[in-house]
């Protein structure tokens, strides 16, 4: 029985969003419990919904033998960096949810220096990017209008109560 390389990839992707979320909830408890007020949290199930929907189409839609295109892996491991270097500069302000702390200063460091929204501009980059890995140029349409449509929602709610 041989290994799809491109289902490793997919389950790998699978495998790091779950150990993300176990973090995140660790820290919206913690930012709950120091104070944190959360926003918006009725678009919540849709973005789960949504991210869900683009991996099962991912397992799904592209067939397992499918041709990985190299320079689209080595952009989603540049990717992956840029994760982990928002993720690590957030620390424990990093959750999957819209939450802020009254007092609690911005974070202005890592690329938070330069952009405000950076950690989205990564998911943006993400979504497009994996299928592509595959040529599932159609997979990365449909999820990048939906999640254009979702973050534009989102980042609404997010700097409404930065600002506030």
């Amino acid at each position: 029985m041989t290994v799809s390389i491109w289902y490793v990839l997919v389950a790998l992707i699978v495998l790091q969003r779950l150990i993300e979320l176990m973090v995140a909830r660790i820290s919206t408890r913690n930012l709950l419990a120091g104070g944190g007020v959360e926003h918006g949290a009725g678009h919540y199930p849709l973005m789960v919904a949504l991210h869900t929907a683009w991996l099962v189409s991912l397992a799904l839609l592209v067939p397992a033998d499918t041709a990985l295109n190299p320079v689209w892996f080595v952009v989603f491991l540049i990717l992956q960096a840029a994760r982990v270097w928002v993720i690590a500069s957030l620390g424990r302000y990093w959750t999957t949810r819209v939450i802020t702390v009254p007092g609690a200063a911005l974070v202005k460091r890592g690329p938070y220096r330069w952009l405000r929204h950076p950690n989205y501009l990564v998911v943006i980059a993400e979504i497009a990017v994996v299928p592509l890995i595959a040529g599932a140029w159609q997979v990365a349409l449909i999820f990048s209008i939906a999640n254009a449509a979702l973050l534009w929602h989102r980042i609404r709610i997010e700097n409404t109560a930065l600002a506030g």
